[in-house]
């Protein structure tokens, strides 16, 4: 302690700077960047709900998306960020805004690890597999539930439609970014009889395993050591190849989803709609 008080004045104020800096980035974004451990990585918290298009109440806690896609640019571009560790809890939020989200991960060279701790519901769940690898706390949960709207529904067959096709982009964004089948995780999201007043499945996280939602159960240690090894695998690391998934359970090494496929580009559901 001494000898950070007898620094010289200019790096301590560097210093200060720099402790600012981070104090900054946690309360604006809920995010920081980690530079003292073997790698350089950056956490994102996603947390309370996915703030879309609409300001939600003071009370409500509450991830903007207007903050969070412009980190991720951020992200990708800094030489000096190796890896990106999503941690979600998350009770969802506006489909639109989630999706954007989940596909700018998806789409991101930087290694990317997510870690669903308390919940990663409704919305959440793309944002959960959007990452290169999964974990989940085996005491946290996740809600598979139909698209719901709020604000004026018009009654006409055109409204039914337009549900369905939103519903129909999250069931295939979770179906290529993960070991789920498309038609499982449809059965999962329209099951009766556990959601009270809904329909919906609430899996914990063993089951979300099992059901291969979900790469594999851990915590932070399982999830950083991941995203190492994602690292040291990664392009910009080795200088060749391309990024690859550590195989788990049996399963194969390539892409998640059907037959590794390629994640897809689709356009993210309308205003309104919320899981």
């Amino acid at each position: 302690m001494e000898q950070e008080k007898n620094l010289p004045e200019e790096e301590q104020k560097k210093a200060d700077e720099k402790q600012n800096e981070q104090f900054e980035a946690i309360y604006d974004t809920g995010s920081v960047s980690i530079r003292t451990g073997e790698h350089c990585i950056h956490c994102l918290t996603v947390i309370g709900q996915i703030e879309g298009h609409y300001i939600l109440p003071a009370q409500n806690k509450t991830t903007k998306y207007e903050h969070v896609i412009p980190l991720l640019v951020a992200v990708e571009q800094d030489p000096k960020v190796e890896g990106l560790l999503i941690i979600l809890n998350t009770v969802g939020g506006d489909v639109e805004a989630g999706l954007a989200i989940a596909e700018l991960i998806a789409g991101m060279k930087t290694p990317t690890v997510s870690l669903v701790l308390g919940g990663g519901h409704s919305i959440g769940v793309p944002l959960a597999v959007s990452a290169a690898r999964s974990f989940i706390a085996p005491s946290a949960t996740m809600t598979i539930h139909p698209v719901r709207m709020s604000g004026l529904v018009l009654g006409v067959p055109q409204t039914l439609s337009y549900f369905e096709k939103m519903q129909e982009r999250i069931v295939r964004f979770v179906e290529d970014n993960s070991h789920i089948p498309g038609e499982r995780f449809r059965r999962l999201m329209m099951q009766t009889g556990e959601l009270v007043t809904d329909v919906g499945s609430v899996l914990d996280g063993k089951a979300a395993v099992e059901e291969g939602l979900i790469d594999s159960l851990g915590g932070l240690s399982e999830a950083i050591e991941a995203l190492y090894e994602l690292i040291e695998s990664s392009p910009q690391k080795n200088g060749a190849g391309t990024q690859r998934n550590k195989p788990q359970s049996g399963r194969p090494a390539a892409r998640k989803g059907k037959a590794g496929a390629r994640r897809r580009q689709d356009p993210a559901a309308g205003e309104g709609a919320r899981q």
